[in-house]
């Protein structure tokens, strides 16, 4: 195979991180027969320094026409001005919203071995795989904003195209897994959750009638997230709520660090990233944990490219990793390793990967 892969390094710890997973995608291509053409990108705060806009045409246009796009994470103090009309995360925004990713996959899996990094108690975290489907284009990240002296609004908007669009992606995952799929809102109080609860309810009774579909107002699914996380499957939601329910989650796995993510629309193009911000006060250090962007690349070669033993290839190498105790700080305090530790880690037990199955 022959892919156009866009890295987009972006700010504090981004361009450590995505120097991780393209050197596993690297390996991958040279294991597997596979040619990948990296081209690299600016967003964030990195490009309003130098050209003044967190997402430049030059970017957009070079994602527009990739196969698939990786990116390290926007943001930092530097750029942090509330009253800035221009901002790191305006970037994100504006490429997510430019390519139609509309939903937002991220897996929550805890692992074994890391189990004793998370606050959670072990026995609740055993048996935990969960997917949260959040839509990202829609909401209150996105809806006219004002503020004056006195006061300040943002408007919460979804359409019935917007919700429907995303919960059939939800649906497709939950019908290929368990059959359960859970959706929040918080329908007791807002309009356009009482509207998501409605589509979300045709939807599934209409189109997907073998799935069991639950609802949870926001609040609840916060407690319940924690006191009985194995009890969920898939859990499809609106932007803000997924935006927080996520971080959440990454306690169940023990560390943001461990968590991908990919964003897809309706073609092959997705976007993979960390679900981790730009952590610049580790930024430089070597330290950061790059297992959650090497984890977006095996997620950038199962959805855009559809190289499933590749993808899995992937994981079982960073699985095994973390069976041998190769734990960054964010994990453990006893002689924690280096950011380039864990990707030698990670690429030498490539080298012994074996294709998990054939392919046309």
């Amino acid at each position: 195979m022959h892919a156009k892969i866009v890295v987009l390094p972006g700010d504090g710890i981004g361009p450590e991180v995505t120097a991780a997973a393209v050197q596993t995608l690297q390996a991958v291509a040279d294991r597997y027969g596979h040619q990948f053409d990296f081209q690299y990108h600016l967003i964030g705060g990195a490009a309003i320094d130098a050209t003044g806009s967190p997402l430049p045409d030059a970017t957009l246009q070079a994602a527009q026409s990739a196969d698939a796009i990786l990116l390290g994470a926007v943001g930092g103090p530097q750029w942090s001005d509330p009253n800035a009309k221009v901002r790191p995360e305006q970037g994100l925004l504006a490429i997510r919203k430019a390519l139609g990713l509309y939903a937002n996959l991220r897996p929550v899996k805890p692992h074994a071995a890391t189990l004793g990094a998370s606050p959670i108690k072990p026995h609740l975290l055993q048996g935990v795989d969960l997917m949260v489907v959040r839509e990202l284009t829609g909401g209150i990240y996105f809806g006219d904003k004002t503020r004056s002296a006195e006061d300040a609004s943002d408007l919460c908007r979804y359409s019935v195209a917007e919700i429907e669009r995303v919960v059939r992606h939800a649906a497709r995952l939950a019908r290929s897994r368990s059959g359960k799929l859970t959706s929040v809102d918080k329908a007791n109080v807002l309009e356009t959750s009482r509207l998501w609860r409605d589509v979300t309810t045709r939807v599934i009774r209409d189109e997907f009638p073998d799935v069991q579909l639950e609802h949870q107002l926001v609040d609840s699914m916060a407690m319940h997230l924690l006191a009985k996380p194995r009890a969920y499957d898939v859990i499809v939601t609106e932007n803000m709520f997924g935006d927080i329910l996520t971080d959440e989650a990454s306690m169940l796995a023990g560390s943001l660090g461990l968590l991908p993510s990919a964003s897809l629309g309706e073609g092959k193009v997705g976007l993979y990233e960390p679900i981790h911000g730009s952590a610049p006060d580790i930024a430089g250090k070597g330290i950061a944990n790059p297992y959650a962007t090497i984890l977006s690349a095996a997620m950038l070669l199962r959805h855009s490219l559809g190289l499933e033993a590749e993808a899995q290839c992937v994981e079982g190498c960073v699985s095994d990793a973390l069976d041998a105790g190769v734990f960054t700080a964010d994990l453990t305090s006893a002689n924690p390793a280096s950011t380039q530790a864990v990707t030698e880690a990670v690429l030498q037990r490539q080298l012994q990967c074996q294709v998990l199955e054939l392919r046309d």
